[in-house]
């Protein structure tokens, strides 16, 4: 059994959803303790026990402590499973993260695996739904990972009520990525979103981010509005963000979101996600600072050796390094200091179905 600290590196809930994910995917067990140990309130929440459930229904895994408060688990997978799921994180729990814990042990399942995740969708301190849609998944597309990602209904804090759809089909195995130099990037693309708020809310957001991205040289941004009329508006609780993304054609995709809360004008949840963008675009890296950590556990059991150049070595992205090659034996080195630009490399090891 491989014994994992909880409390290293970024110390939160990113150990345990890499460390459980890729206990699933190469069959061994781990126990986990001091869970979220560097947290304000250690132990699991809403979110970590629905991710943990769902990877275990996946892989017909036995549990021992899995329960809201928890800083001690033991997780041991015994076959790969498939087949429709529905999980309820409850509240405004992240249905993102819930995602990145289950995404990849979906994709080695036997037969195309389907789930139903009800929850936030677009919550502060992590991914929104709309960054997996839209840069996560193109991104993982390149690596021969393929899955449908239906966005039902919008969850924002504190009511949650969020619900998607996801189909992932099996693969045969995921291919290594060499990327190193970032493709001529010549469109942005965006989503500024509002609900159960005046639509001038999202208007205001697109506006305030174009303002940002319209100094970037012969740049073509387009922001799609989505808001609702409020006679039939389907959401639970008010909330709105924005999600951008680079449109370069075959080339990678770099995004950034911002969402908004209660005292936050819609002016400066646009500007963030823009100048969060801006920065990824003119670091000339092909990886932004987000999607160079969700990538690590792919590439750890893709087939052959990876390399990528990101625009930020962040804790998030050691701590997934490190965990990784705990639990899969895959050999991965960062190189780069934390908060500047670096270069991930990693060893993969051929993981089949």
């Amino acid at each position: 059994m491989i014994e994992i600290d909880g409390s290293f590196g970024e110390g939160g809930g990113q150990v345990l959803r890499t460390a459980v994910a890729l206990s699933a995917l190469v069959g061994k067990a781990v126990h986990i303790k001091n869970i979220r140990g560097k947290r304000p309130s250690p132990g699991l929440r809403a979110q970590h026990t629905t991710a943990i459930k769902a990877i275990a229904a996946l892989s017909d895994a036995e549990t021992s402590g899995l329960e809201i408060g928890s800083t001690d688990l033991y997780f041991t997978p015994r076959k790969k499973m498939s087949g429709s799921f529905k999980f309820d994180v409850g509240t405004a729990g992240s249905i993102s993260l819930v995602l990145q814990a289950l995404m990849p042990t979906a994709a080695f399942s036997s037969s195309k695996t389907e789930f139903e995740i009800t929850g936030g969708t677009d919550v502060r301190w992590s991914p929104t739904i709309d960054y997996v849609r839209f840069v996560v998944l193109p991104n993982l597309s390149k690596l021969g990972y393929l899955a449908d990602l239906r966005l039902i209904h919008r969850g924002h804090y504190p009511k949650g009520g969020g619900r998607v759809s996801m189909l992932v089909h099996p693969c045969k195995g995921l291919t290594p990525l060499q990327l190193t130099e970032q493709s001529e990037i010549k469109a942005v693309r965006g989503i500024s979103h509002c609900v159960r708020l005046p639509v001038h809310v999202a208007q205001r957001q697109a506006a305030a981010a174009q303002e940002v991205l319209k100094k970037i040289d012969q740049l073509d941004v387009s922001v799609e509005l989505e808001t609702y009329p409020p006679e039939t508006d389907p959401h639970i609780a008010p909330g709105s963000g924005i999600v951008l993304y680079t449109a370069n054609g075959p080339g990678r995709v770099l995004g950034a979101d911002s969402v908004g809360e209660r005292g936050k004008p819609a002016e400066e949840v646009g500007r963030q996600a823009a100048t969060y963008l801006a920065e990824e675009i003119e670091s000339n890296a092909p990886v932004d600072r987000h999607m160079s950590d969700i990538l690590i556990p792919y590439l750890a059991v893709a087939k052959g050796n990876s390399e990528f150049r990101t625009s930020q070595i962040t804790m998030h992205t050691i701590t997934n390094a490190r965990v990784a090659e705990l639990v899969s034996a895959a050999r991965i080195t960062v190189d780069g200091e934390l908060g500047n630009m670096g270069t991930v490399r990693v060893e993969g090891i051929s993981l089949r179905p």
